[in-house]
């Protein structure tokens, strides 16, 4: 296991670190999951306020003591933004009371996704009043923020000045977030990524196309260590939802070198297969298409089809696809049949995609029963 500084926290992070949201089957369940990462080198733990009974699992754990010492072992918990600054203050009471802990070593606000939630952070009686008050008492040691947001509100959000660290979306199949990892660097931010096996692909059960191109190495290898060769990244969230999901992603737990020859050579082919099997349908990202007024969130509804037709990752594109409308602002905007074909968008794409028909077929192809968020 790798070790890294977790930006101006000063905390020494595993660079995999355990989120307990999956393991929430049963506390003896959580207990094995939690003593077998920890038996690997995972000095770091992460649950939510929202994750279901995950906090009061975790307290009773570390109740019973593990194999190293508390102040060896990190623990961060994330509660919503909210502009109510008592409540929050009840908030952290109630985290702190289920983990049956005197501190945490890092809070993070967590969920903000909208431009109110960013309101709500930087009002002078918000959510920040309580959360600076727990830091003053040393029942805080460091705070920082996890986001599903645009990327705008990302940024807002990182140059408030208020954050130590920053967990958020950023794998090879999505780097929408590359300007947010770029300035939390240069604030000295830890960066953490959340969820680089499934929000990245689904990357544990990939189709035949993607193993093909990506080998010899699998697909989630290769994604994790993209992250893991860029220095500016900190740890990497994994979900396991028993001990034996742990094995897989620590194969790789120690490999935090540069990208060797072959990996970029496998790079360049995933790169190439995209340029072609695409042609002048591929969508390139760029968000000019933005805003719809229809509320359509155009570039990801055509970076699934992108994956879909590219790499046959039409399983991957049909479990996001129908959290279009089903997750609020954890997963922004509706799915493209909403398309009215108003036409506002086409002379804005730099590519003079045919966006509406373009749309409609990514419906057609992804459109399924709807989902919700695991813990919603």
């Amino acid at each position: 296991m790798r070790y890294r500084r977790f930006g101006k926290t000063n905390l020494q992070l595993s660079v995999f670190s355990c989120g307990t949201m999956r393991c929430l089957g049963s506390e003896s369940n959580a207990q094995k999951t939690v003593q077998q990462v920890i038996a690997q080198g995972i000095n770091h733990l992460e649950t939510a306020r929202g994750y279901g009974k995950s906090e009061e699992y975790l307290g009773n754990i570390l109740k019973a003591g593990l194999s190293v010492p508390r102040d060896q072992l990190y623990i961060t918990t994330k509660i919503p933004p909210t502009p109510d600054a008592d409540l929050m203050s009840q908030w952290i009471n109630d985290s702190l009371e289920r983990l049956q802990l005197d501190y945490v070593d890092c809070l993070a606000i967590h969920g903000i996704n909208t431009e109110e939630h960013l309101s709500w952070v930087k009002s002078d009686s918000g959510c920040m009043a309580a959360v600076q008050k727990a830091v003053a008492q040393g029942r805080i040691r460091h705070v920082g923020f996890s986001t599903h947001g645009s990327i705008q509100v990302i940024l807002g959000a990182i140059q408030t000045d208020f954050f130590e660290f920053i967990n958020l979306h950023y794998y090879y199949f999505f780097q929408r977030n590359a300007a947010a990892i770029e300035l939390a660097d240069q604030k000295d931010m830890g960066i953490f990524i959340i969820s680089p096996a499934d929000k990245a692909g689904k990357l544990y059960t990939p189709p035949p196309t993607l193993e093909k191109l990506c080998h010899p190495f699998s697909p989630l290898e290769l994604n994790y260590r993209f992250l893991l060769s860029d220095p500016r990244i900190t740890t990497l969230s994994i979900g396991p939802a028993n001990p034996d999901e742990v094995t897989l992603p620590l194969s790789v737990a120690n490999r935090d070198e540069s990208l060797s020859p072959m990996e970029v050579a496998a790079f360049s082919r995933l790169e190439t297969h995209l340029n072609n099997a695409l042609g002048t349908d591929r969508c390139s990202q760029c968000y000019a298409c933005l805003p719809c007024p229809e509320t359509i969130n155009i570039p990801e509804v055509l970076r699934l089809r992108n994956l879909a037709l590219a790499y046959d990752m039409s399983e991957f594109g049909q479990y996001r696809y129908q959290m279009f409308e089903n997750a609020g602002h954890w997963f922004r905007g509706v799915k493209g049949n909403r398309c009215t074909q108003c036409g506002e968008c086409l002379p804005r794409c730099p590519e003079q995609l045919d966006i509406p028909s373009l749309l409609s077929d990514t419906h057609q192809r992804l459109n399924g029963s709807p989902r919700r968020r695991l813990w919603g």
